[in-house]
């Protein structure tokens, strides 16, 4: 079974931001942390602003999770009816 190019752009958009949730506090260092509290900010904010490099990572992590998910989706090796929860649908 193959998505529409819409499909699969939307799968790609909610595993990239699933993704980019499991990232962000990967290696963050917060002003507490270092002991560097600037008056009027939150203690709990970053040192550094890492965005690009997240934003890299998430797209590099979040590729590869498409990947074999289109693999598994376009392989047979599991369908969407193989799920126990779906409802099963005949075909006409």
């Amino acid at each position: 079974m193959i998505f529409p190019l819409v499909s699969w752009a939307a799968i790609y958009f909610v595993i990239w931001w699933i993704t980019l949730f499991a990232i962000l506090p990967f290696g963050m260092r917060t002003q507490f942390d270092a002991g560097e509290v600037i008056p009027g900010t939150e203690p709990s904010a970053p040192v550094r602003l890492r965005g690009w490099r997240i934003v890299g990572l998430t797209t590099l992590a979040a590729t590869g999770v498409f990947l074999f998910v289109v693999w598994l989706l376009t392989q047979s090796h599991f369908t969407l009816d193989d799920v126990p929860f779906f409802p099963k649908f005949e075909q006409v």
